[in-house]
């Protein structure tokens, strides 16, 4: 592939395709009154995935891309624990059996900021009012700088068996320009305190494209990584989007690496955590060849959500919190996202809902050639459009995907679009040949690489 045309598509800003259609496209049509109804519509043989947001920080980090707001004091922190009680309630409530769920997670934020004893009472009444199998994944997003030991007992407690840690960079130059100083010791015995609360299965995020990141540092910081062990490893191009997120104001963009050197970081990353013995998944995730997440890989049985790549094949996504997106057959929705607004919704005894989408049969036939594509890296667009029951020509014959494939980002074989593994990085650009609102969200999204 040219190497000026790898750059031009690397700068293009295009959606992670975590769900599809994309966040941006959902509107107020989908009302707390739909999403009740289509709440009682669930069919009791449907398993579901359970997501909680806490969106709260000690501190914020100006790279950060999260819906979170500092909270320096506690009593803010257990009302918002209170009204998340009260809308798993309400939620539970709306539905007609107790919902069979396979996995739960707890993102922020940092949602290790509630106290030991708010966690534990959290886990019971989700076990109360849904059937939550013993085998059930139960992780949580921690910031290492923060866990105390009474908070990774308590997480064990309660039955958590997955862990993900931010890492994004050992590098201390970086992590001053990021304002998240973490040293590697500091997450070291975050590692430790979460083996022994029995926590085994610990998962890194790290972070290229930084602030005075180089292909250098990014390479330490994915051998420090290495030391440590993790199961898995998410790697996330950095987002600077000033415009969403006022905070990333305090980064200085001129110390920001260009297109190609980014790419140059990303690959340096992947050469250090394969050699290392980890199976790279899809574009950005790196897992250990025994772990969950790589035998799903290997069986075709991976999918993605809002979390990244996930062996989870839940049927239903129900969110909880400010914010939180939640996937169910009929569509999706989303919560309000500012907390106040968020609590006083369900402090008024309703759902909070405040905007969402009603899937189309097109909607549903193009999120499993993209979901397909960006977990396998071949899709066979027949095979779907044949189980959707429509012609897969128009699909074809996509003047992007046309474009793609000139340009040697694709091979076409048939009706089967392949992604050689020297295009993986760029497959949310082959992605988006399927993308029918590519451009009308009129939000601005991420560099592919």
């Amino acid at each position: 592939m040219n190497e000026d045309k790898a750059s031009a598509y690397g700068d293009e800003r295009l959606p992670r395709y975590t769900s599809y259609p994309t966040a941006p496209h959902f509107s107020d049509a989908v009302t707390s009154d739909v999403y009740a109804r289509w709440l009682g519509e669930l069919s009791p043989d449907l398993s579901a995935s359970l997501y909680l947001h806490v969106p709260f920080c000690r501190q914020m980090c100006w790279y950060c891309g999260c819906n979170t707001t500092v909270m320096r004091s506690d009593a803010p922190i257990s009302a918002y624990v209170a009204e998340l009680c009260r809308e798993i309630d309400t939620v539970a409530g709306c539905v007609p059996h107790p919902l069979k769920v396979g996995h739960v997670h707890f993102g922020g934020g940092t949602p290790t900021i509630v106290a030991p004893h708010e966690f534990l009472a959290l886990m019971a009444l989700l076990r109360r009012r849904f059937d939550l199998g013993p085998d059930a994944e139960i992780a949580v997003e921690i910031d290492p700088r923060r866990l105390e030991r009474p908070m990774a007992q308590a997480l064990g407690e309660g039955g958590v068996n997955r862990a993900s840690l931010g890492v994004q960079s050992f590098d201390p130059v970086v992590q001053q320009a990021i304002n998240r100083v973490q040293s590697y010791a500091v997450t070291a015995a975050a590692v430790e305190m979460l083996h022994e609360a029995g926590i085994t299965a610990v998962n890194f995020d790290l972070i290229y494209g930084l602030p005075h990141q180089s292909v250098q540092s990014c390479r330490e910081t994915a051998r420090q990584c290495l030391a440590l062990r993790p199961a898995r490893l998410s790697v996330f191009g950095y987002a600077h989007v000033p415009a969403f997120k006022p905070h990333q104001r305090l980064i200085d963009e001129a110390a920001l690496p260009d297109g190609a050197e980014r790419r140059l970081q990303a690959e340096a990353i992947a050469e250090v955590l394969s050699t290392g013995g980890y199976r790279r998944i899809g574009f950005d995730h790196y897992a250990l060849p025994g772990d969950e997440l790589s035998i799903a890989e290997r069986e075709g049985r991976l999918h993605r959500n809002f979390q990244g790549y996930t062996s989870d094949a839940c049927d239903v996504l129900v969110g909880f919190g400010a914010s939180a997106i939640g996937r169910l057959p009929q569509g999706y929705v989303q919560n309000e996202p500012l907390p106040r607004r968020y609590s006083k919704l369900i402090g008024e005894g309703g759902l909070a809902t405040v905007k969402g989408y009603t899937l189309t049969a097109d909607d549903r036939l193009r999120a499993d050639i993209i979901e397909r594509l960006m977990c396998d890296l071949v899709v066979d667009v027949g095979e779907i459009c044949a189980r959707h029951g429509t012609d897969p020509a128009p699909l074809m014959n996509a003047p992007r995907l046309g474009d793609v494939v000139r340009d040697g980002l694709a091979r076409i074989e048939g009706h089967v679009v392949r992604v050689p593994d020297e295009s993986r990085f760029l497959v949310r650009n082959i992605a988006a040949a399927f993308d029918a609102y590519l451009g009308q969200g009129g939000r601005t999204h991420s560099r592919a690489v």
